[in-house]
Order: C-alpha cells, then structure tokens, then sequence
C-alpha cells in the first residue's frame, strides 16, 4: 500500500513548513545546475532566441552504470595526467537519474529498457518495440519521421541489435534480428522511417551463400537485403575507404545504409583505425548529414547514438576495455555539445543508460584479511588488448604452440602481466573455448587490478541522466522533466513531449505489422 499524507496513516506534521523548504531547495539546485553548465560550456549561445525547428540527439550508453565512469576517472586522472575532475566531460552534465526496472523484471534486458525509451512504455525482457502484450508500440523515431523530421541511428554494435532495433523495429523476442533488418529498411506499414544507419550487423542483411558484401551473411532466407537497399535507393557503405568518402557527412545521399562489420565494431582498445571508424567520427558524419539535409526545412532532426560496447566490456567483466570505451563514448559527446552549442537550431541532447552491467565494484577484497583501500589502474594501462581480442586470437593457435603463445603473446604483451603461474599458463592453454579464455582472462586483470563483479549480466542499480541545450527555454524544458530521479519511461515521454509527437497515433498506423518470423 502507498502512504502519503491523504491516507491518514502518516501525521502531517510541519508539512507547509517542509513543502516551502523543498520548493526552495529545487530552486537552488535547478540555478546551480543551470550555472554550472552555462560556466563549463559558455553562456553565449543561450541568447538564440527558440524558433520552433528543434534537433534532438538521444545518447544510450549501453549497460554503463556510476561505478564505470568513477573507474574510468580515476585511469585517466592517474594515467593520462588529465588532473582531478578533468579526465571526462559527461559527468558535468548530470542532472538527474533514472530507474530501470522492466515489466517482467527487477532486473531489464536492453530490449525493454531501449523500449521505455522509444515508446516511453514499460514491457518485457526480450520485447522490441512491443507492449507488453506483444502489440507494437509507435516509436519516438517513427513519430518524428511522420511529422517531418529526419532520423538516424549510430552504434558501435550491430544495427540490429536490441537498442537501435527498439527504436526502428517491433519484434516479439530481441533474436529475430533478421525481421528487425527488414523493418529498419522498411518491409512493414509505415515504409522506410530511417534516414541514416552506421553501425556493424551486415550479418543481417545477407545470406552466406553471399561473398560480394563479405563472407559472413547469416540470414535464414538467404536474401540479399543489401542489394534490395540500394534498388531502392540507399546508398550503401560498406568499409572505411568507402566511409571516408562520405567526408564527414559532407558528401552523403540520403537514405544512408552504412554496415561497417558483418558483426560488431571492434572495442576501441582493439580498433584499426584504417579499418573502423571511432564513435566521434560515426556520430559526426551522421549530425552533419543530417545538418545539411534539414538545413532548408523547418523541422531538424532525431538521432540515437549509443556507446553499445561499453555493456559488452561489462558482460565479460574485462576491466581493461570498459574505460576506453567510456572515454570513446566521451569524446563523442563532447563533439556533440560542440555541435550544439554552436548551431543556430534549438538542439537538446539526452544521455543516459538503459541499465548497469556487470556489478562492477572499484575496489575489491582479495584475501581473509582486512581489505586495503587501494585499486590499481595501471594495471589496465598495461593492458594493449582487450580479453575478447586475444581469447579469439589464442583459439586459432595449434596446441603444441600454446603454452609458449598465452606467456609471451597473450599475458606479458596483450596483458601486460609478467607475474602469473604455470597453472594460469596451463589453465589456458588447455581451454576449449573462446569464451572459457577470455573469462579466465578477464579474472587474471581484474584481480590484480583490485577490481570486483557481482555478475556478468545486469543489476538493478539507478543509472545517471545527463542532458545540454542550447537555449534557455529548451534547458528549462529538461530541468522541469528530468531533474532528480525518474523512471526511465519519462526520457521517452519528455522527447515525445519536447518534439511534440503523438506516439498513440503511430501505434494505431503499425498495428498490423508482423512481429515475428
């Protein structure tokens, strides 16, 4: 049962009293909030004046909770000598945080937690895009495109994985990645709502029977949606020389399909920068893309953004790869506020995670005595690969090579680590799987790092809210939604609200779509 006041059972002791304070309290809070980043970014642009065409950019850091952004402060306070509270820029933008829970769940998946955020609706594990009910749900993207914005999504995942699907796709189960790759290119009512896509997950898109676009297809049907795209007029990218091209966004045909992986992008700790692009350089070719095709309109755009690799660093628990793609995801919100700050279009942007993963303590008790209150982070600065990258090298290995590969290859040059045992050294060099190296890996670093995991899926924690605009009238629009805690269902609905989008009238135009094979 809920307890307030009207229900008798609480005494209403000095409650005007205690009303009065905390209206004054928020008001003191919301002005320091508001100082503080006007004197962090400068208050100069906040004398444009709204005109009424807006820009949102939604950032989604995927299964990043407070703990990973304290880690990855300290490593770069200490080993990148960026001195007390300089090291990131994010955490200068906090306003609020938010509650994760599912439908289903405690605990969400990124399926429903990406769905609270596009349809500004609780649903099940699992659930892309529907209602709890299994009935599609309209999508903040889909709204948008309806009232004349232009859309794009940026990942560094596979397009069709659960956060960009839940905002371009309606699946019963996240898996049918097949189907969400038909949505996104527009196989379903309301035709194409995608303007732009860069990410990995070509996979999706092709058959291995395939080889023009790669060798790693893996649609069921075996078609070719790749070359269907491009019949229809996408233009397609698909490696970095053909990215290059694009010059940052200023030599783009819209609709753009741009599937830089057949899986995912690398971590950035093992990216081949000739190879792949990072997060910033997706990211601003999509804004300036996009920039450039609304600069006639009087409608911006809707652009998702998500660091997708920092909750898969999470899952491993690989401590050494999850700072470096915070600070990638860093960099690419800095370029953004950038971008905002010095544009002439009202421009808000949103970030904030779908859930935490991993349990991740920055501290960690490693005997029966009294824990010292240290951590190492130069530990994983010793560290030039991440655990994925070395346990699928290490695999292909003969074994009359391995135990001589995982010293000299694997712990002392991938891991930096020159104090292990010959049963660490046996214990890998017998293992039978990708995943048995890597999670035996991920252990060795975070032990000697003094780093703890609770799990290697999610946990329930609050995940902060962080946000910047341009104007003060769009500013006040964010402080009014989204100062102090919230579910995550209210980001949905105060985009909806701040595009002025009518989500029912999409899901009423969607109802028919197929949301399973």
């Amino acid at each position: 049962m809920w307890m307030d006041e009207s229900t008798g059972l609480l005494p209403r002791v000095g409650g005007d009293r205690r009303a009065k304070r905390r209206a004054l309290w928020g008001a003191l809070v919301a002005l320091l909030v508001l100082l503080t980043i006007a004197l962090r970014i400068g208050g100069a642009h906040w004398r444009r004046v709204a005109t009424g065409k807006r820009n949102v950019i939604f950032f989604v850091t995927d299964g990043m909770g407070p703990a990973s952004l304290a880690m990855t402060r300290a490593y770069a306070e200490v080993l990148q000598d960026a001195g007390l509270g300089g090291a990131l820029h994010l955490p200068d933008f906090q306003v609020g945080s938010s509650r994760t829970r599912s439908s289903s769940s405690l605990i969400t998946d990124s399926a429903a937690g990406a769905t609270a955020f596009s349809c500004a609706m609780k649903t099940y594990n699992n659930a892309v895009g529907v209602d709890p009910d299994g009935v599609p749900c309209g999508t903040i993207l889909e709204a948008a495109k309806l009232q004349g914005y232009l859309t794009g999504m940026v990942v560094t995942t596979r397009i069709t994985d659960a956060t960009p699907a839940a905002f371009s796709s309606h699946v019963d189960f996240r898996w049918y990645e097949d189907l969400i790759a038909e949505h996104q290119l527009g196989s379903y009512p309301l035709g194409r709502v995608v303007d732009l896509m860069i990410g990995g997950g070509r996979t999706h898109f092709y058959g291995p029977q395939d080889k023009k676009y790669g060798n790693g297809g893996s649609r069921k049907d075996g078609r070719n949606l790749i070359e269907k795209a491009v019949e229809d007029g996408w233009q397609y990218v698909g490696d970095m020389e053909e990215f290059e091209r694009l010059q940052g966004g200023h030599n783009v045909s819209l609709p753009l399909l741009a599937l830089l992986a057949d899986y995912d992008i690398p971590f950035d700790m093992d990216r081949d920068a000739s190879v792949h692009p990072s997060l910033e350089q997706e990211m601003t070719t999509a804004i300036n893309a996009l920039t450039h095709a609304t600069k006639d309109s009087d409608k911006g755009f809707f652009l998702l953004v998500e660091g997708s690799r920092i909750d898969h660093a999470a899952h491993y628990n690989d401590p050494a790869a999850q700072p470096k793609e915070v600070l990638a995801f860093d960099r690419a919100f800095q370029a953004a506020v950038k971008f905002a700050a010095e544009s002439d279009v009202e421009t808000v942007l949103i970030s904030t995670s779908d859930h935490e993963t991993g349990g991740l303590a920055v501290g960690r008790q490693t005997g029966k005595a009294y824990p010292d209150y240290v951590w190492y982070p130069e530990v994983l600065r010793n560290a030039t690969h991440s655990a994925e990258f070395l346990a699928h090298a290490m695999i292909n290995v003969p074994a009359h090579e391995r135990q001589d590969y995982v010293r000299e290859k694997v712990l002392e040059k991938g891991l930096g680590i020159d104090y292990y045992s010959e049963e660490d050294v046996e214990e890998l060099s017998s293992s039978r799987t990708a995943g048995e190296i890597l999670d035996k890996l991920a252990r060795m670093v975070s032990l000697r790092a003094e780093i703890g995991w609770s799990t290697h899926g999610h946990t329930g924690v609050d995940v902060n809210i962080y946000a910047f605009a341009n104007t003060a009238s769009a500013w006040n629009s964010v402080h009014d939604a989204l100062l102090g805690n919230h579910e995550n269902v209210e980001i949905g609905d105060f985009m909806a609200r701040y595009l002025n989008l009518d989500l029912s009238q999409v899901t009423d135009l969607i109802k028919d779509t197929k949301h399973s094979p």
